[in-house]
């Protein structure tokens, strides 16, 4: 008997309580028998590095009640909204997914739907409306927003694009559609917080964005902290803020410095997504700001956005090329499929697929010498610069393995 298999993609920056939501929905939507998480590795879609290491993270969604966590690679987790979840959802369709089910501010998937078969005909004019708006000094996320607006698709018989989870839900959908895989895609409402909200207005829902905010204030808030988050992130983050391994851009802020006052023009001009001179900006300021946040500040201009500067800076650190990025292909499939970790469950369900897959499952990154791989290595040596964890890196460790039965990992 066939198995249903849902798949979520996830950052998990930290885990929260909303997270569980979605997670214990995706559940009850579906009827799943294993859920099956592609989660992005040591730095995150909006350019930043994550607060904890991807086996700590691994870890705790583990716990959660997910039976099997991928890593989404780094030439995809650190994209514009389209890579990503074309990334994200190839490597879930690989793995026999027969649901995605993802979070969106909307909660309704017919929308979503209606606005991916309305775009089919309409791509050639979206992108002019798009590359209209840009050239008007908007950012991209203005201009596309703009575009669909142009082009007659707002209303309530389709998505708004101006919210972030309501775009990557578009684009996840979109990738299903061109796999052409009998993938069912469902939607979970978001529960109270905004993904960009930086305070904390409810004692049982946060934005990961206000977490990070309130941890990094110190410890203080820890109480109001452990009511946001489960009993098992709450020990996981203070154990690292402890320990003084939690990470955040102010700590890579000197190592990206170096990087700018040092490296010749056409080494930053190389970088991927250094465009229209831009990578000099970055290199006029650096020495001009104290930390991270004031630098960003000095960066920053209407036209682009600070998750687009700070996927820039996270380039720049890790030296990641345009041409590095165009031999990894990112509208083709992902060359790998990266286990991070599992539980018995999902330990039988990779033992049931394994003949059938399409890619090869890899434990370690040095197992393939593909370009994705070898961005991958560097920016683990680059998570690695500060703090190193008791993770033991990236290259000799193993994929997590948890016991439900026992609550520890083996």
């Amino acid at each position: 008997m066939p198995l249903r298999a849902a798949g979520i993609i996830v950052e998990y920056n930290p885990f929260h309580n909303g997270h569980l939501y979605h997670l214990q929905q995706t559940k009850k939507q579906t009827q799943a028998d294993i859920i099956i998480a592609v989660m992005s590795g040591d730095f995150l879609q909006r350019g930043e590095p994550a607060l904890l290491s991807k086996w700590t993270r691994t870890t705790l969604a583990l716990k959660a009640g997910v039976d099997l966590v991928v890593e989404l690679p780094y030439a995809y987790a650190t994209q514009k909204a389209e890579v990503f979840a074309w990334g994200a959802v190839c490597i879930l369709a690989d793995l026999g997914v027969t649901d995605i089910v993802f979070g969106s501010e909307a909660g309704d998937i017919e929308p979503f739907h209606r606005t991916v078969r309305a775009m089919e005909s309409r791509k050639a004019a979206f992108d002019r409306a798009v590359k209209a708006h840009t050239a008007l000094g908007v950012s991209y996320p203005k201009a596309a927003s703009f575009a669909f607006r142009d082009l007659g698709l707002s209303g309530e018989e389709y998505i708004d694009l101006s919210q972030p989870n309501n775009i990557l839900g578009y684009h996840y959908v979109d990738a299903v559609r061109r796999l052409g895989r009998p993938i069912q895609t469902a939607t979970v409402k978001r529960l109270k917080a905004d993904y960009h909200d930086n305070d904390i207005r409810d004692d049982r829902i946060a934005s990961a964005t206000a977490i990070r905010q309130a941890l990094f204030a110190g410890s203080a808030r820890r109480e109001e902290l452990r009511r946001l988050v489960p009993p098992y992130t709450a020990d996981a983050l203070f154990a690292a803020q402890d320990n003084g391994t939690l990470r955040s851009w102010e700590d890579y802020f000197p190592f990206l410095k170096y990087r700018l006052l040092t490296a010749r023009h056409q080494e930053l001009s190389a970088i991927y997504e250094a465009e229209e001179g831009l990578e000099n900006r970055l290199k006029a300021f650096a020495l001009r700001a104290a930390n991270f946040k004031e630098w960003m500040e000095l960066i920053k201009t209407k036209r682009y956005t600070w998750t687009r500067l700070q996927r820039l800076a996270t380039h720049v650190l890790t030296g990641a090329t345009k041409e590095e990025m165009a031999g990894a292909g990112l509208f083709q499939k992902p060359p790998y499929i990266r286990l991070l970790g599992m539980n018995g469950k999902g330990q039988k369900y990779l033992n049931r697929i394994k003949k059938d897959l399409k890619v090869p499952i890899i434990t370690k990154i040095a197992s393939s010498r593909s370009p994705v791989a070898a961005l991958d290595e560097r920016a683990a040596l680059c998570y690695r610069l500060i703090k190193p964890s008791d993770d033991r890196g990236d290259f000799d460790r193993s994929p997590v393995r948890y016991d439900e039965a026992s609550g520890r990992t083996l």
